[in-house]
């Protein structure tokens, strides 16, 4: 996985330790994130500045695994991090539960990936924690938009794709202009290239972990009208 992220955004600048391939990530989960030219490790949850202490920081942090992009730059756990501290996050792909009326049964769980094969970008902020005794903290929140095409009869929140012609305006910490960089999340084709399946109800223990996750599954006739 390490290897796909480096070729896959052209950086050779390598963490100092390598996450084990996870099929099934939990919040406040230690994942890969790209900054510019390297990539790095943080934990999925932004913890919030005003955090006292670790049990406040893990709290605050499982309660900020998504930011909205339409509040994103006034949120005060978020904005500081909007303005100056943003990311990629790669995946190879991710899961998502039916809730809206289409296809699927609710809580039906998808998986969801390109179709070309190459790894998604998702948009992130990321932010650094001092604990009282010293610790450094880095965390990252994903940045979600409305749903749209097929993938709002699943669900109507999908997570916000960076294309490849802004990823280096996105991670610019120059850029600091809210509205400019509001302009970036406006992307003319949100959905385009991504496939998604149903997948197994194993997923929704974390207990289980493994490439069975996203196989593809059969299921029944659709149990709606439509």
């Amino acid at each position: 996985m390490l290897t796909d992220i480096a070729e896959e955004f052209s950086t050779s600048a390598l963490p100092d330790r390598t996450l084990p391939v996870d099929w099934n990530i939990k919040p406040t989960q230690d994942i890969y994130i790209v900054k510019n030219e390297e990539i790095k490790i943080a934990s999925w949850g932004l913890i919030a500045p005003w955090s006292k202490n670790s049990v406040d920081a893990l709290r605050s942090q499982s309660q900020a695994i998504n930011a909205r992009s339409e509040s994103v730059h006034e949120k005060p756990t978020f904005r500081n991090a909007f303005r100056q501290r943003r990311c990629l996050v790669p995946a190879t792909g991710y899961y998502e539960w039916a809730t809206e009326l289409g296809r699927y049964k609710t809580k039906q769980p998808v998986f969801i990936s390109r179709d070309d094969e190459k790894l998604l970008a998702f948009a992130g902020i990321f932010d650094r924690w001092i604990s009282p005794e010293g610790e450094i903290r880095e965390s990252v929140a994903i940045i979600t938009r409305d749903a749209v095409g097929d993938l709002a009869k699943v669900h109507n929140r999908m997570p916000l794709f960076i294309p490849r012609n802004r990823w280096e305006k996105w991670m610019d910490s120059e850029l600091t202009e809210v509205e400019e960089v509001r302009d970036l999340m406006v992307i003319p084709k949100p959905d385009d290239h991504l496939r998604y399946w149903p997948v197994s109800t194993l997923v929704n223990s974390i207990r289980n972990n493994g490439a069975e996750l996203i196989a593809p599954i059969e299921l029944g006739e659709p149990e709606t009208l439509f």
